[in-house]
């Protein structure tokens, strides 16, 4: 009789970051509870949100996303919110452009205060929320975002919309495969008591390349 396989258990600590507004909250709500409200208080410090994947049938992820307040940006416990942190969500609001022109900054202060045991940076992907509305003064084109993405070290974009669901799972998707090819490949992102990663110093992480999903 064939022995059944023993599943593999991930936990990944995954930042949600960007400026005050930007639809953050919005977007783990739509990933993890299917549900929009145009109604939300801005967040105070930090929020959790669990959500737990069947990735296939060999493999469960759980997803600890920490959604960091905007107006916590560049302060002192944002090292202490990193810490961790395996992935990362950026999210610029398409109809406000100086939400767009701080993501450089949010990005900077990412890959200062947190990175991979061997110090290259963790994987982030940009989104570009609220795309359901009409756009002011934002003009970017694919290849432009393309380039910039390159430029700036984010693994892809996407447009999103947490409103209309538009590119929601996607995203998350295309984050957590490059997580999880890292812990598979590496065997060093494990679930340890339920609640903490274990982080092999030893491993020789690949998460610095440039290229762009949309």
């Amino acid at each position: 009789m064939a022995q059944s396989s023993v599943k593999k258990e991930y936990l990944f600590k995954i930042l949600v970051i960007g400026e005050l507004g930007a639809g953050k909250t919005s977007i783990i709500k739509r990933y993890v509870h299917q549900y929009f409200s145009q109604h939300y208080r801005a967040t105070i410090g930090v929020d959790f949100a669990l959500k737990i994947i069947n990735w296939d049938e060999n493999t469960v992820i759980r997803v600890q996303l920490w959604d960091i307040a905007g107006q916590e940006r560049f302060g002192n416990m944002t090292r202490v919110y990193y810490k961790e942190a395996v992935g990362c969500i950026l999210v610029f609001d398409v109809t406000r452009p100086a939400s767009f022109e701080a993501v450089q900054k949010w990005k900077l202060d990412l890959d200062t205060k947190v990175q991979l045991p061997n110090g290259s940076r963790i994987p982030c992907v940009l989104l570009g929320n609220k795309c359901d509305q009409a756009r002011e003064g934002f003009f970017l084109t694919h290849e432009q975002m393309d380039a910039y993405c390159k430029e700036k070290g984010f693994i892809g974009w996407f447009e999103t919309s947490a409103k209309d669901n538009i590119h929601i799972d996607e995203s998350a998707t295309f984050l957590l495969g490059k997580v999880l090819e890292n812990a598979m490949n590496d065997t060093t992102l494990t679930e340890v008591d339920g609640d903490r990663i274990a982080i092999d110093p030893t491993t020789d992480y690949d998460t610095d390349k440039g290229g762009c999903k949309c």
